[in-house]
């Protein structure tokens, strides 16, 4: 299943990268795209996956990486 995300304040595409990055080593993320420009995120979740439990985590990794970016849920 894929999922879009609206983004806030993603500053920069180096960001979005290692954004990217951090989520895709989060177990049952399937798949992940980024982009500053759409300032916005894809992701690709594994089958049997909780989402909602799951963007806990994606938000959590997200805040380390990119504390004034906030994913719109």
């Amino acid at each position: 299943m894929k999922k879009t995300y609206e983004l806030v304040d993603l500053d920069c595409a180096v960001c979005a990268q290692k954004m990217q990055d951090a989520v895709l080593k989060i177990d049952g993320v399937a798949g992940a795209e980024v982009s500053y420009i759409k300032q916005k995120m894809t992701l690709e979740f594994a089958d049997g996956v909780d989402v909602d439990k799951l963007m806990k985590k994606v938000c959590k990794t997200i805040a380390k990486v990119e504390p004034d970016c906030e994913v719109i849920l």
